[in-house]
């Protein structure tokens, strides 16, 4: 026994912000970041080859194997019951499916990237744990480094008093009182010469990414779907040289709800469009086609409300949910700005439907609405286009087709000329 504690790296918050990933009950990992970091081959990261689980509900272990040692923070959260493991950014390449099967205390857990130079570790708990043990082992006797995390069950009342201050219910603070958001880069004051371009700001928001997969089938993965889909509209767009495009995600980094939509707030953007791809759960069927969704207080139909339930629920996924807008925003979004807004976002869902019909398969009912958290820019038209769904296997082959992917991108861009030109029109007859 004294000989594997001489192994261990016992590790704290020091070390971990030290390797610039974020406080995690902060929470808050925006496009400033994601857009700033330089990037590093990916190579030189540590190599996790393989995770399991061990245990059953009363203690549960979690190995992590790496090629090398690295430093980390473990913290439990509650409502409902989690615990987050924030590490320096790690190649996960580990088998398929790992993850999905729970065993013991851990019904699941889930991997990826949070923001360039940090990753992140999510297990989803069966109910109250704490964490009774936490270090790393390094390198011995042939066997590779590994990241160990021990938990205990243990009731509601001695997992509350566990939690750091910051991390129990009752001691959480008020919206009002909690430290600003980081504003994200692409909403930071533009310079002399963004200013003089004139062009009108078209934003790209790719869904989810990172440790956020979305929805996946058949191996593969929303999140890669849909970067590509948008990589691929930008560069359609940028190729007429009318538009300034700027991505809200350009690689497999998780990006908050909120910052996405701060994002396009703070270029003062002419049009945000979300892209998506769903996914049906068996055992409501099967569906296809392309949606367009707008916002709207009250869903158009329940199929609407459990996608913009899914949706909205990216940032708990992972790891943390995170405040909605202030309330100087929920204010506006009933007054006479949000409504304009509204008309347009609508105006241009009717306009990208009758260009996208001609060449993509559509769902049934293809203008949908509800109460989509990225949608709620006040002064930014704004749509959500779910290009198909990957648990249908028509769609999933067109998801995965580059000829498609052009075809629906041409019409996608078709449409975005049409609407901006007609407004930049109108504003130009206004002044």
């Amino acid at each position: 026994m004294a000989g594997r504690t001489n192994q261990r790296v016992l590790l704290g918050c020091a070390l971990l912000c030290a390797a610039a990933l974020p406080c995690a009950d902060s929470s808050r990992l925006s496009a400033a970041e994601s857009q700033s970091q330089p990037s590093v081959a990916a190579a030189s990261f540590p190599i996790a080859s393989a995770a399991r689980l061990a245990g059953d509900g009363k203690q549960t272990r979690f190995i992590l194997d790496i090629d090398q040692t690295v430093t980390f923070r473990a913290v439990t959260l509650a409502d409902p019951y989690r615990v987050v493991v924030d590490v320096p950014q790690v190649n996960f390449q580990l088998p398929a499916g790992t993850g999905t099967d729970g065993r013991g205390l851990v019904k699941a857990f889930r991997y990826g990237l949070v923001m360039p130079g940090g990753s992140r570790i999510v297990f989803d708990l069966t109910g109250p744990a704490k964490i009774a043990n936490s270090y790393v082992l390094e390198a011995a006797n042939g066997q590779p480094a590994r990241l160990v995390l021990e938990l205990e069950e243990v009731d509601r009342a001695a997992f509350v008093q566990s939690l750091a201050p910051e991390n129990r219910p009752e001691l959480r603070p008020a919206i009002a009182d909690a430290p600003p958001a980081t504003v994200p880069a692409a909403a930071a004051p533009e310079t002399a010469q963004q200013k003089a371009d004139g062009r009108p700001v078209v934003v790209i928001d790719p869904g989810h990414g990172g440790i956020d997969n979305g929805t996946q089938s058949s191996g593969e993965s929303e999140k890669s779907l849909v970067l590509a889909f948008g990589l691929a509209l930008r560069d359609r767009l940028e190729k007429t040289g009318k538009y300034r495009v700027v991505m809200t995600r350009n690689d497999d980094t998780f990006i908050p709800l909120n910052d996405r939509v701060k994002v396009a707030r703070g270029l003062k953007a002419a049009l945000f469009v979300s892209i998506h791809a769903d996914a049906l759960p068996r055992a409501e069927g099967d569906a296809q086609g392309a949606t367009i969704y707008t916002l709207s207080d009250k869903a158009s139909d329940a199929e609407a409300q459990r996608l913009a339930d899914s949706e909205n629920r990216a940032d708990a996924i992972a790891g943390f949910n995170l405040a909605e807008e202030p309330t100087d925003v929920a204010d506006i979004l009933i007054d006479l700005t949000q409504r304009e807004t509204r008309t347009f976002s609508n105006r241009f869902a009717r306009l990208l439907m009758g260009e996208m019909k001609s060449t993509v398969r559509m769902h049934k009912h293809p203008l949908k609405s509800a109460g989509f958290r990225v949608l709620k820019a006040p002064d930014v038209p704004s749509v959500l286009v779910e290009i198909g769904y990957v648990s249908n296997k028509g769609d999933l082959e067109h998801l995965v087709s580059e000829g498609w992917r052009s075809r629906a991108v041409g019409s996608m861009a078709q449409a975005i000329d049409g609407f901006l030109a007609k407004r930049m029109a109108t504003a130009g007859s206004s002044n």
